[in-house]
C-alpha cells in the first residue's frame, strides 16, 4: 500500500505540472481569440456578410459531432461526463431525424463508442495535453469544406470547457454554421471608433471567418487539455489521501492483532508457571 501511494503521489506531480504548462498555453491564446472575434466584429459593422460559412444548411438532414476526451484514464469523472453530454447531443440530433458524423479525439472516447458499435467518421490520439494548431487546422478545414459543399448541416464539439481549477463543464456548442458577427456585441467587448480597412472589410472577413472557426476549435482542445489535467491531479490526490487513510488504519488493525497475540503468549507462560508451583 505505501508503494501504492508513492505511485499515485508521483501521478499527482506530474499531473500538477502538466496543468500549469496546459492552463498557461491556453490562457495565452484567449487574447488571440479575442482578437479574432473583436477584429471580426469591427469588420462586420455596415457591412453586408454573404459567406458559405454564414449560410444555414438544412437538405442533407446530416451533421458532425467533434468529441474531446482523453489518452488515459485515472482522471475521475472528466471521460464520463464528456461522454454523456455527446450522448445526449446525439440523441437529441437522432430524434430531429438527422444522421450524426461522430469524429473522436482521445482512445477513452474512441473505445466507448466501439463498444456501442456507433461508427466514426476519424479518430485522432496524438493531441494529448499539448495539441498544436497545425494539427487541429487540418480538422477544421474539411469540416468547412464539407459544409461549404453543403454535405452537412452543422458541426457541434462536446468538450470540457475550462472555468477554473475548481470548475470545469462538459457541454456542447455549435461550430458551424457561424452566428453572424456583429460590432460591439462580442463578449466582454465593447463599441470601437470605425476605421478604414485595406483590402475591403468583405475581402479580410473572407479570410477571417475561416480563422475563427479553425481557431474556436484549438480554443476547445485546449481547454479540454487543461480540464483533463485538472481532473487527474484531483484524483490522484484523492487516491493518494484514500492510500495514507487505509495504510494507518491496517497499521492501527496490524498492531492491536500483534499485541493481542502477545497477550495470549504472556498469559500461557504464566499460567504455565502457575502450573509448576
Amino acid at each position: 500500500m505505501a508503494n501504492i501511494r508513492k505511485i499515485t503521489r508521483t501521478m499527482q506531480l506530474i499531473a500538477t505540472a502538466r496543468f500549469q504548462n496546459a492552463f498557461k498555453r491556453a490562457i495565452g491564446a484567449k487574447p488571440y481569440t479575442a482578437g479574432i472575434m473583436q477584429l471580426v466584429g469591427q469588420l462586420a459593422d455596415g457591412v453586408e456578410i454573404e459567406h458559405p460559412l454564414l449560410r444555414q444548411n438544412t437538405g442533407s438532414k446530416r451533421s458532425v459531432l467533434i468529441v474531446a476526451t482523453s489518452n488515459r484514464g485515472l482522471c475521475g469523472g472528466y471521460n464520463g461526463a464528456a461522454l454523456r453530454a455527446a450522448m445526449r447531443h446525439i440523441h437529441e440530433r437522432e430524434q430531429a431525424g438527422e444522421m450524426i458524423d461522430l469524429h473522436v479525439c482521445g482512445k477513452r472516447g474512441i473505445g466507448y463508442f466501439r463498444f456501442h458499435g456507433r461508427p466514426m467518421g476519424s479518430t485522432h490520439t496524438t493531441f494529448e495535453d499539448r495539441p498544436k494548431f497545425a494539427e487541429v487546422e487540418p480538422i477544421a478545414q474539411a469540416m468547412m469544406d464539407a459544409y461549404e459543399r453543403q454535405q452537412i448541416d452543422a458541426v457541434y464539439v462536446t468538450y470540457t470547457r475550462f472555468e477554473s481549477a475548481s470548475r470545469q463543464m462538459a457541454e456542447t456548442i455549435r461550430l458551424l454554421p457561424l452566428e453572424p458577427p456583429t460590432a460591439g456585441k462580442q463578449e466582454g467587448l465593447t463599441r470601437v471608433s470605425v476605421y478604414r480597412f485595406s483590402p475591403p472589410a468583405e475581402e479580410l472577413l473572407a479570410h477571417l471567418l475561416p480563422l475563427t472557426v479553425k481557431v474556436r476549435l484549438f480554443q476547445c482542445l485546449m481547454d479540454a487539455a487543461v480540464s483533463e489535467q485538472v481532473a487527474r491531479m484531483v484524483a490522484m490526490k484523492a487516491a493518494t489521501d484514500a492510500a495514507g487513510t487505509m495504510i494507518k488504519t491496517l497499521t492501527q488493525h496490524y498492531n492491536r492483532a500483534r499485541q493481542s497475540q502477545i497477550t495470549l503468549e504472556l498469559l500461557d507462560i504464566v499460567g504455565g508457571a502457575n502450573a509448576l508451583k
